[in-house]
């Protein structure tokens, strides 16, 4: 990565992955807001973190493991890493979520990203993680295969992109999304929508004026 690039948070992969104008706000304007949905999610989240680290017959469970990659600039906490003895030890990163499981790689670049950062630690290679899904109380497996590590890469350059400039993107034209972020209330996305509409109509107009002068 470029060395002007600053340190990214696991956790705000999601936030990217999920609309890049949350994660700008969250990251770049440094706002935040709760709602039922992430107050849930810190509980969950408290409760996993709190966990002390067990052996269970050949796997070792470390819970609030810290990562980091110098490679891709990520940091973080990730909830659970299963580790499986052998020659060599099988690494399985599994992350916790309130809700359920999704169509989109929301979730899963997130543990791609753990992946990452715990092949470069450990010298390993990682083929699987999970996600556990409180509300529907099941694992979710995700095989690290090259398309998500692709997309997880992308995702991370992307995010690096936003740190550097300073510039929180527009906000997301998947409307429905709106309704499940915290945000919706400071990022007002319709305010900011109607506003670019009337920015692109005078423009669009402008050009216009412009090429009947030149007509005449």
């Amino acid at each position: 990565m470029d060395n002007d690039a600053q340190i990214l948070m696991l956790s705000a992969l999601q936030h990217y992955a999920f609309c890049p104008r949350q994660f700008g706000l969250i990251h770049v304007e440094q706002v935040w807001a709760d709602n039922r949905f992430t107050a849930e999610g810190n509980i969950l989240h408290e409760r996993v973190d709190s966990g002390v680290a067990e052996q269970r017959k050949n796997v070792r469970y470390e819970r609030g493991v810290m990562l980091k990659s110098l490679r891709y600039d990520l940091t973080g906490k990730m909830d659970l890493l299963e580790i499986e003895v052998g020659d060599p030890p099988r690494y399985f990163p599994v992350e916790y979520k309130r809700g359920k499981p999704k169509v989109q790689d929301w979730d899963r670049i997130q543990v791609c990203a753990q992946a990452l950062c715990i092949e470069e630690m450990r010298e390993t290679t990682v083929s699987q993680g999970a996600i556990w899904y409180w509300e529907v109380r099941r694992r979710e497996l995700v095989p690290i295969d090259d398309a998500l590590r692709a997309v997880t890469v992308a995702a991370i350059e992307a995010a690096h992109e936003i740190l550097r400039s300073g510039k929180t993107p527009a906000p997301t034209k998947d409307v429905k999304r709106c309704r499940a972020c915290s945000l919706v209330d400071l990022c007002e996305p319709d305010v900011f929508r109607r506003d670019h509409s009337s920015a692109y109509i005078a423009e669009l107009f402008t050009e216009l004026a412009g090429s009947n002068c030149d007509e005449k």
